[in-house]
């Protein structure tokens, strides 16, 4: 898209993004993932039902009589972003195309995150990485982050999960909030990298994906092609034996993904286009508010 069309879409997604993390998202977000860290604060003198474990030994025997350690949470994180941007996000028959949803789903993260102080950087992936945006703070770096959902072009157009999750775990060390945005169509075994992943950091799944995604239409003898591989061929639609076999191929993978975000301890949200992201977020945020 030219640059006057890309100016006009970043401004709308900001101005409608930035109020959604305002707004709404603004406790939730806090309460959802808020520091893990701890850090020292202050000593002060012991109360009944403080942790032994707590107390100043040194600060103890100078008073003759116990302190304990205050902490407090470590609130300022590391907020990362992995968007796929493989081809299949192209795809669009019910609703908004997938990229338009995980480009707002990816700037009210990234609003959310600097309303609370937190640093957030970006990784795009197809089936190998193709941009790292490290983690900063400001507006502007959140306006660049959105003008690259909406117009970055992949080299690549397959999709590797596993690829993205062990260069992550690799590049970033100190343990992080991290988002993995995808419609996670991906042939490839990923649950020994989401266990690593998890393991380190903080890890949620979100899977945005379009209703056309879970059954073939019935309109006759079309030539379908694979937005990722480009190859095609004609399926007859009209047959309920390929219809029905495409159907459980999608209930199946959707069980293992699922079976995988569970098994690896990953918080997961899934996500049709023509659906409200909002209710989702705020679904998600909350459950993990209470724990």
């Amino acid at each position: 898209m030219d640059a006057n069309e890309l100016i006009k879409k970043v401004r709308k997604i900001e101005i409608k993004t930035r109020g959604l993390s305002q707004n709404i998202f603004a406790g939730e977000y806090h309460s959802a993932f808020k520091g893990r860290g701890m850090i020292f604060s202050e000593v002060r003198s012991y109360q009944y039902g403080d942790d032994i474990r707590d107390i100043d030994w040194n600060v103890t025997a100078r008073q003759n009589q116990p302190y304990v350690k205050v902490y407090e949470e470590e609130r300022e994180l590391t907020v990362m972003l992995l968007i796929d941007v493989s081809n299949s996000r192209l795809f669009g028959a019910v609703g908004e195309e997938k990229r338009e949803m995980i480009a707002e789903i990816a700037a009210t993260l990234a609003f959310s995150a600097i309303q609370n102080n937190d640093k957030i950087g970006v990784i795009f992936f197809s089936d190998k990485i193709e941009k790292f945006i490290p983690p900063k703070k400001g507006r502007k770096h959140i306006l660049f982050i959105i003008s690259q959902l909406l117009d970055f072009q992949p080299e690549n157009t397959g999709t590797n999960i596993a690829e993205v999750l062990r260069y992550f775990t690799d590049a970033l060390k100190k343990r992080t909030t991290t988002f993995l945005i995808s419609d996670f169509i991906d042939g490839n075994d990923y649950q020994k990298a989401l266990s690593v992943a998890s393991n380190k950091h903080d890890l949620i799944g979100i899977q945005v994906y379009d209703k056309r995604d879970t059954q073939m239409p019935n309109v006759g003898l079309v030539r379908m092609s694979d937005l990722e591989t480009g190859r095609s061929k004609w399926i007859n639609t009209s047959s309920k034996k390929i219809r029905d076999g495409y159907s459980k191929w999608w209930y199946s993978r959707q069980q293992q993904m699922s079976e995988a975000m569970m098994k690896s301890r990953v918080d997961f949200t899934s996500i049709a286009t023509d659906e409200d992201y909002v209710k989702a977020l705020m679904s998600l945020f909350k459950g993990r508010g209470v724990r």
